[in-house]
């Protein structure tokens, strides 16, 4: 498959996006995360808004591009050797994260504990950011039995979806994200699985599902620029109508304005960002080259990083949002630099 400036140059944003989110959880009200300081000045609402603005859309668009890239792979490889390949892309720096890079996240944690680390461990087991690469281990197995038993689909354009489509498939998500929460409450965690979000799973799942279909129906290219204009346009709106209602009630209200707001936030943005990739940052030179080589790997290691910037300027007395301006610069140049260093070892690119 012809690799597509725009979809690596996305894909190396939402990169920056989550180092960003963790360092504001670092630092905001939101205390999920490794190492927290939680704000004690007004700065940390800002964060904590960046926060939620994120989650609404950028691990569902994280699983839309993973989509995208499944088929073509499918097809190339054959089933088989497909799965070996994303067992090992994926599987393998998921058991590594578990077993060097999280009790290195952890540690902290650990020595305020009084209690033998295997017994920590297990206790407070979970995979980090890598529940990501967890559920796309599931999700591109399901795809290889649907496909072991289904017939071969073929790329048929037929062209971008219409708006009747798109607001079926975005009413469709608020309505069933809105029903799972009755059963799996936004802020439940799942000590088993380790995800942080399973609340959000209907817009993973089915942008994946959309990924797979977008590949094969030409819609990303197919997408116009009204179509963008529009998706920011819409995503704009309802966070002015809704996020009000969303704050201002409780109970049923509150929970059908934020699964509603979530849904059409997150279609509208998605398509936005699409667009405007596509249209105004559709080159790739070396340097961009080198950051989309790179992301995988600062995704892996990233909360190393950023736990251990964090631990060095703890002493620092600041504003919350002025640590996270300095901790964010410090960290993403080390995110890559780090990255590039650990893909220059042996056998590394295999799996990075």
């Amino acid at each position: 498959m012809k690799r597509l400036a725009y979809v690596d140059n996305l894909r190396v944003t939402l990169t920056v996006l989550v180092v960003l989110h963790h360092v504001a959880l670092t630092y905001g009200n939101i205390p999920v995360w490794y190492h927290v300081e939680p704000a004690q000045d007004p700065s940390g609402l800002a964060l904590d808004v960046l926060v939620m603005f994120d989650q609404a859309f950028f691990m569902g668009l994280f699983f839309l591009l993973s989509g995208f890239f499944t088929p073509g792979s499918h097809d190339r490889k054959g089933a088989r050797p497909f799965l070996r390949d994303r067992l090992v892309r994926l599987g393998i720096p998921l058991l590594v994260f578990l077993l060097l890079l999280r009790p290195l996240a952890t540690f902290g944690i650990y020595r305020q504990m009084d209690l033998p680390y295997w017994q920590f461990y297990l206790a407070s087991w979970d995979p980090g950011p890598m529940w990501f690469v967890e559920v796309l281990l599931v999700l591109v197995a399901g795809y290889a039995l649907v496909r072991r038993y289904g017939r071969a689909p073929r790329p048929v354009p037929q062209g971008a979806p219409g708006l009747a489509a798109i607001a079926g498939y975005t009413l469709a998500l608020a309505a069933s994200t809105f029903l799972w929460r009755l059963v799996v409450p936004t802020g439940l965690y799942v000590p088993v699985l380790g995800l942080p979000t399973p609340s959000h799973l209907p817009q993973y799942v089915s942008m994946f599902v959309l990924g797979t279909l977008a590949f094969r129906h030409g819609w990303f290219d197919a997408l116009s620029r009204r179509a963008g204009r529009l998706g920011f346009a819409a995503a704009a709106a309802c966070s002015l109508v809704l996020l009000p209602v969303r704050f201002a009630t409780q109970g049923v209200p509150s929970e059908l304005a934020a699964a509603t707001w979530e849904a059409v936030f997150a279609v509208g943005i998605t398509i936005g960002l699409l667009v405007t990739f596509r249209e105004r940052l559709n080159r790739q030179g070396p340097r961009g080259r080198f950051l989309s080589d790179q992301a995988y790997t600062v995704y892996f290691i990233h909360p190393v990083v950023l736990v251990g910037l964090s631990y060095a300027f703890s002493a620092l007395h600041a504003a919350a949002i002025v640590k996270f301006a300095v901790v964010a610069v410090l960290a993403l140049p080390l995110c890559w630099g780090l990255a590039y260093l650990v893909r220059s070892l042996p056998g590394a690119k295999r799996v990075l």
